[in-house]
């Protein structure tokens, strides 16, 4: 039998495997000017208790999800396109959090090099599609050529057109392939976007997530905005079409896009037999030998 004191541990370490979303929650607490964060309001602590009761249920569903993708060898890609600041990556990381990285991994490509630039340019992307039993995210992906490439003319109008031609039938072939590609598009208002810069400007924590790019994205709003509906126009297909995540509000756009994309994927529940923990092996002749205290970690905390 297992001793109170013995289940009492179990119980903590269990809580504090989910204090890794109250740590990334730090990103979405409200602070003054002083750095002391704003108290929240009762209606505001309820929908706080409400968006962890639902985000922690979906991720249950989405090990569900892995655990048959795994079964059945089923292969997905999931698209994340967005304005700077949208939120890509906070929903990125609520999916992937609870997940094996052996079977969900996160793609977030750097500019091309002078080598992938002569390359056929969805190569450096096809080398990161999945196996049988994985799913790939992608935080931002080929349709950057129709986004910010389009946008600060890191392309000309031929090498345009030839991908909004091409890439239709790129994602058909993916498809028939055997791929399930889901596209989204997150979407965010002028007013919040320049509220998220603001806030990534004066939080030093955040700082690193703005590049001179981000900020040229934010004069060049219309020209973005264009962009997005040029794209959105002559890319969208049956087999492979965009939906659109009301973003202005983070924690409902996380829950909106997960609970979304899993109805877009048939999976069901897959049962594992009962795990037995194995008793450990003793032996009479072996004894732990001292670490050295030189080697040890100070204990600050």
């Amino acid at each position: 039998m297992q001793s109170d004191e013995f289940i009492r541990r179990q119980q903590a370490d269990v809580i504090d495997s989910y204090d890794e979303e109250l740590e990334l929650e730090l990103e979405d607490r409200p602070f003054d000017a002083e750095g002391n964060e704003v108290p929240l309001s009762l209606l505001e602590k309820q929908e706080r208790r409400r968006y962890f009761r639902e985000l922690l249920r979906l991720q249950g569903e989405l090990v569900k999800l892995q655990d048959w993708i795994v079964a059945t060898g089923h292969k997905l890609v999931i698209l994340f396109e967005g304005r700077d600041a949208a939120g890509k990556g906070g929903v990125i990381k609520r999916i992937s959090q609870r997940l094996n990285p052996r079977v969900c991994r996160v793609v977030a490509l750097p500019a091309p090099n002078d080598r992938e630039r002569t390359q056929w340019y969805f190569q450096r992307y096809v080398t990161h599609l999945p196996a049988a039993g994985e799913i790939v995210l992608f935080d931002r992906s080929w349709y950057n050529r129709a986004g910010v490439e389009r946008v600060m003319g890191f392309c000309n109008d031929e090498q345009y057109e030839e991908f909004v031609r091409t890439v239709p039938e790129f994602e058909k072939m993916l498809i028939r392939s055997g791929i399930q590609l889901l596209k989204y598009w997150f979407s965010i208002s002028d007013e919040e976007q320049h509220l998220r810069f603001l806030s990534r400007i004066h939080d030093p924590l955040k700082q690193w997530k703005l590049s001179p790019m981000d900020l040229e994205s934010r004069r060049r709003w219309e020209d973005y905005t264009r962009a997005k509906e040029v794209m959105l126009a002559r890319t969208h297909i049956r087999e492979a079409p965009w939906w659109v995540v009301q973003a202005d509000n983070k924690k409902k756009a996380r829950l909106n896009c997960m609970d979304h994309l899993l109805a877009q994927v048939p999976y069901a529940e897959v049962d594992h037999p009962a795990v037995a923990l194995p008793a450990r092996v003793r032996h009479e002749d072996y004894s732990r030998r001292p670490v050295p205290r030189d080697m040890f970690v100070p204990e600050k905390y």
